[in-house]
């Protein structure tokens, strides 16, 4: 599962709007799976952006390749 995330608010008639270099990542007709977070972040959150971050920083797109493996 590949993953993206991104701020936004919800309009008045409850709508999401996705940026448009998020969408244009997606491939179309493809299912996502939506998660919402709303409220002031906590430290553990923090943390974990954190981690993500280093581990992310570490990815060469040699690495890629792994990502064929779900397919």
């Amino acid at each position: 599962m590949k993953t993206l995330e991104f701020k936004g608010s919800v309009t008045a008639n409850g709508q999401i709007r996705v940026p448009s270099q998020i969408a244009e990542q997606i491939p179309k007709g493809e299912t996502v799976q939506i998660v919402l977070a709303w409220g002031s972040p906590n430290v553990e959150d923090a943390w974990k952006a954190l981690g993500r971050q280093g581990f992310e920083a570490a990815y060469a797109s040699e690495d890629s390749v792994y990502e064929l493996l779900d397919q």
